[in-house]
């Protein structure tokens, strides 16, 4: 077990699942995201489209997998808690995505 000051200084990556409804405007999400997300020193490593989801423990429907990471559990709370994500979260996210999957977080 970790104690919050040493997860503060690991990697955290999260590995997720979606049910993307609207690819466009998942996409422009996507592109006015992307410049907070580097400001807090975060990234996508992986990016999947999946045609055919063969198992899952959940109901909802996956057609995105990706990999987010980023530098510290406290730089990624501070990433999903800002001001200016939550507007944009608001106005791309919310209407493009119909599911969101956790499948794992985990730090490195």
């Amino acid at each position: 077990m970790y104690t919050i000051e040493e997860l503060d200084k690991m990697t955290i990556e999260r590995l997720m699942g979606m049910q993307i409804t609207d690819e466009k405007v998942y996409a422009q999400y996507r592109e006015v995201m992307s410049p907070l997300l580097h400001e807090h020193g975060g990234s996508f490593k992986y990016d999947f489209k999946v045609s055919e989801v063969l198992k899952s423990p959940t109901p909802e429907p996956i057609n995105r997998v990706f990999l987010i990471c980023f530098p510290s559990q406290e730089k990624m709370d501070s990433f999903f808690s800002n001001d200016e994500y939550l507007k944009i979260k608001k106005e791309f996210f919310s209407p493009s995505v119909g599911a969101v999957t956790p499948i794992s977080i985990y730090a490195r």
